[in-house]
């Protein structure tokens, strides 16, 4: 089974937002958190009581955050989702959780909601307290701000970036009992990104119905085989979240894994999940360039995947990338000390359409053709293991200077 979704049961939405799907309003604004004038909070919030599910990061030290939104979750409902960038609010102890129930029940209050039925999600500078008066202030004037149309849904896309250069969207449309269906998403991620979900935020809206067990296998299925496959830097942060809601609007029969569009519906919601997961690999600090490793040939997908993330997540390997510098044996290295089954003898690695390795021995290659496919923005390279059936393809970036510099001063 490969992760590449292909696009044939489902529709690109051209402009879809996050409040594209039926039910939803969101919003942002600057409130003080970032040293900048750019947006710090936000909020999505849906008409009515919306399915939800989630997942969180693999990382032992959460932030409080997720702690709240854990809770609120519990029964598999949520109505808003309060957002705020520039500050974590992790590693801040009992303080820390009071802020974030404090945004919660602010929210909740606010947007008119169930205290139980917010969510909260943090993203920014870790081990610092939240400035709560910025963040009562702007969770008060939130309201306003909130809307259908695409200004609203960007000043919330713009209200999650930390370091990003770019905003992350996607949206299909897809068929279930002939009705159409919405899946939209937004995230943020430039950096301490890295498989093992969750490695960002990331709010996803539908307005399909369908239970909270089916959303819930569905969102960890999708995340395995897309955000769990990209990386920047091997860094997996406190905060990672992703968090999806769907309101019922488009009135279809409720999707379960037995029903007829069920294969058409998860196809959608997998390929905006792999369109995020992607941008964020592209627009990884520093990042000049987007590396896609894929590994065929493998004993197991689950095989396929631990190499393809060893490959992708080789500094040795995101280095060359930066420098144009067809290094195979960087790659190759990196192949056997994924602690996977590997023929030593049949190996083939393709830069692009290039081949450079063939049978585990070196091909004569075009190295100035090398070089002009390497220096484009967009590099794919191949391994073929030549041992069993399995699959999979990873997302990346290059390491370039600005890496460091960007988080030598990230505090500053």
């Amino acid at each position: 089974m490969g992760t590449n979704v292909e696009q044939q049961t489902f529709t690109v939405v051209e402009n879809g937002t996050i409040v594209t799907p039926g039910g939803f309003t969101a919003g942002g604004l600057h409130c003080g958190l970032k040293k900048t004038s750019r947006n710090d909070i936000g909020a999505i919030r849906c008409d009515v009581p919306a399915t939800a599910a989630a997942v969180y990061t693999t990382n032992v030290f959460q932030a409080a955050p997720l702690k709240v939104t854990r809770e609120s979750l519990s029964n598999g409902r949520l109505q808003a989702v309060i957002v705020n960038s520039g500050n974590a609010n992790a590693c801040t102890g009992q303080q820390g959780e009071e802020d974030a129930y404090a945004m919660r029940s602010a929210a909740a209050r606010e947007l008119g909601v169930a205290e139980e039925d917010v969510a909260v999600a943090s993203t920014g500078v870790i081990g610092e307290l939240l400035k709560m008066d910025a963040v009562h202030s702007g969770i008060k004037a939130l309201p306003e701000q909130l809307g259908k149309e695409s200004n609203e849904a960007e000043q919330f896309s713009q209200a999650i970036l930390t370091t990003d250069l770019v905003k992350k969207e996607a949206c299909v449309s897809v068929k279930v009992n002939g009705k159409t269906v919405t899946i939209a998403g937004a995230a943020k991620g430039s950096g301490m990104i890295h498989p093992n979900m969750a490695t960002m935020l990331a709010f996803m809206t539908s307005d399909a119905v369908i239970g909270a067990e089916a959303l819930q296998r569905l969102l960890r299925q999708a995340t395995n085989h897309t955000f769990n496959m990209i990386t920047v830097d091997g860094d997996t942060s406190t905060n990672d979240m992703l968090v999806t809601m769907s309101s019922g609007y488009a009135g279809n029969e409720e999707l379960t894994m037995e029903h007829p569009d069920w294969d058409a519906f998860a196809a959608g919601f997998t390929y905006v999940c792999q369109v995020l997961a992607k941008a964020i690999a592209r627009d990884g600090e520093g990042a000049t360039k987007l590396v896609e490793v894929e590994v065929t040939g493998a004993v197991s997908d689950e095989s396929a995947q631990a190499i393809a993330k060893t490959v992708i997540g080789s500094s040795l390997v995101k280095s060359a990338m930066f420098g144009a510098d067809a290094n195979w044996g960087r790659i190759i290295a990196a192949v056997g000390r994924a602690g996977q089954p590997v023929n030593p003898d049949t190996v083939d690695i393709r830069l692009g359409e290039i081949s450079v390795l063939a049978q585990s021995r070196p091909v004569v290659f075009d190295e100035e053709a090398a070089l002009a496919y390497l220096q484009t923005d967009t590099v794919r390279i191949v391994v073929d293991l030549h041992h069993g059936e399995g699959t999979a393809t990873a997302w990346g970036c290059d390491l370039t200077y600005d890496y460091v510099r960007i988080n030598a001063a990230y505090r500053t």
